[in-house]
């Protein structure tokens, strides 16, 4: 540590801080080279230079000269750390200077001469600079603590061990103790390590589960944006649908109603003129031409009367319950598919066993797509592949919730379904829906149904069907089947107890189907 004379010596009188970059005036003054041309630079324009120190003038601005000796001795003073302690040698009394031991015996700090002509013997403890003599010594006999007592973890002097209240005890020098003290400040050390590493362990953990949540959370928000997007959508479309509903009904009971205008326009013109006729006959005085009118009842016509009331009855109004029907399914439906999209988990990685393909089935080489050919295939005749134009996937599911989906606009005449691995393989029994093992929605050219063990449950006509989707619940035994059209639409649920996984099951009469993902 540099002494403060000389740390006072190394300061610029303009900053007062130890100099920076230290340049010499022609008068032998100091300064820093950024502090003296300030100052310079204040007095351009008087005429006259000064030095700050002493007053020397010059008449030209003062050539600086860096000081390479002083700039050395400042950076090296600034390189040398400060001591923390202050503590000083007792015996250099001229000046300050850092002290490296302190001896408890003498209770004086030396510094590196004094020590090593310090008193070498076992009295005089030499230890790192202190001032705290006190806690060193033993606070009832004034002596140097030199032992440790193990049964009152206490420091103790040799009058303690000797004459003391620790006589007797069982004690161990200081440098033992304290080896076995730090030997269990290792262990706990190394405790506290491996709890720290596991914390670290658990913080990254967290870290990263945090950072899926992020991901997960960031992956629903987009997927809940879209599908916002498609409820307005849907709704829009939903919107036309029942306006335009309302407007066709609107439509037929105008031109009902018209034509209806129409006729009684026509009865009423046939009605003037028989007024006109019997207002003529009234106003005759010929009574002959009078009396070889027809009688007065034929005039009257009550039954083409009673005709168009009951036609203006039969025109009835709007058919509210068709409407609210067509709302509410059309709400029904768009809820049916958030629900699809948020309890299920589309199943992507469905692919198609070739080993179960009939003869007549061509599989593409994604194995998702399988169309009716002419060619047979010539695939081996394993018990487990099926006569029937059907192919099952590999996949099967045995719990939760999943939907899969099927483009089926290339095909008139196709089943989609599910099935059990025990379905026959052979026979007409082995047709999809025609057993006890399988589920399945048909179609052949504009008639679709939904069969299960023989048992058809008809669907509409007509249905706008160039995509289906299979929704299963496994646990709730639901097995439901939707139209992908705008919006999706709900054909049908058949709730059944399942007993084996359930595969995915293709079967094609005409044309090709292929499994989306």
């Amino acid at each position: 540590m540099a002494s403060a004379d000389l740390r006072q010596e190394l300061d610029c009188s303009i900053c007062l801080n130890i100099y920076t970059d230290p340049v010499t005036l022609r008068c032998g003054h100091n300064f820093c080279r950024v502090c003296i041309d300030r100052v310079l630079d204040t007095q351009e324009g008087s005429g006259v230079y000064t030095c700050p120190e002493c007053r020397a003038e010059f008449q030209d601005r003062p050539v600086l000269e860096k000081n390479r000796h002083l700039c050395n001795i400042a950076e090296h003073v600034q390189s040398i750390p400060e001591e923390e302690t202050g503590i000083f040698c007792t015996y250099c009394v001229h000046s300050p200077v850092p002290a490296l031991k302190t001896c408890l015996r003498c209770e004086a700090s030396l510094c590196d001469i004094h020590c090593k002509t310090h008193n070498k013997s076992a009295e005089h403890v030499l230890l790192d600079p202190t001032t705290s003599f006190e806690k060193r010594k033993c606070s009832v006999h004034k002596e140097i603590l030199k032992y440790f007592c193990s049964e009152d973890a206490a420091c103790i002097c040799v009058s303690c061990c000797l004459i003391g209240e620790h006589r007797g005890h069982q004690m161990e020098s200081l440098d033992v103790a304290s080896e076995k003290k730090k030997e269990e400040l290792r262990n706990v050390l190394q405790k506290l390590t491996t709890k720290r590493e596991e914390t670290e362990r658990r913080v990254q953990s967290l870290q990263e589960r945090r950072r899926e949540d992020q991901e997960k959370a960031a992956c629903v928000t987009e997927k809940v944006d879209a599908l916002f997007r498609d409820i307005r959508k849907w709704v829009r479309v939903l919107e036309k649908r029942v306006l335009s509903e309302i407007s066709r009904q609107e439509d037929h009971i105008s031109l009902t109603v018209s034509d209806l205008i129409q006729q009684l326009e026509i009865k009423k013109d046939e009605l003037s003129r028989k007024m006109r006729h019997i207002e003529e006959l009234c106003n005759m005085s010929d009574p002959v031409t009078v009396l070889q009118e027809p009688e007065t009842g034929d005039f009257c016509d009550t039954e083409d009367r009673e005709r168009h009331d009951d036609q203006v009855h039969d025109v009835g109004d709007l058919d509210v319950g068709l409407i609210s029907r067509t709302i509410h399914q059309g709400l029904s439906d768009i809820i049916t598919h958030i629900n699809i999209e948020f309890v299920a988990q589309e199943a992507t990685d469905i692919v198609l066993d070739t080993n179960t393909a009939a003869n007549v089935i061509y599989i593409l080489g994604d194995r998702k797509t399988a169309s009716r050919s002419d060619i047979d295939q010539n695939r081996p005749g394993t018990p487990e592949r099926f006569q029937c134009p059907q192919v099952i996937s590999i996949r099967s599911f045995s719990s939760g919730r999943h939907y899969w989906e099927v483009d089926v606009g290339k095909s008139r005449w196709w089943s989609v379904g599910m099935c059990y691995p025990s379905i026959d393989r052979r026979g007409r029994q082995s047709i999809i829906g025609l057993n006890n093992k399988s589920w399945c929605m048909w179609r052949y050219n504009n008639q679709y149904s939904v069969i299960h063990d023989s048992k058809w449950i008809q669907l509409p006509d007509n249905i706008p069907c160039d995509r289906v989707r299979i929704y299963l619940d496994y646990e709730a035994g639901q097995l439901s089947f939707y139209s992908l059209c705008d919006p999706i639409r709900h054909l049908h649920t058949v709730t059944a107890t399942f007993t084996e996984p359930l595969h995915a099951v293709l079967c094609v009469w005409k044309g090709c189907i292929k499994i989306s993902g």
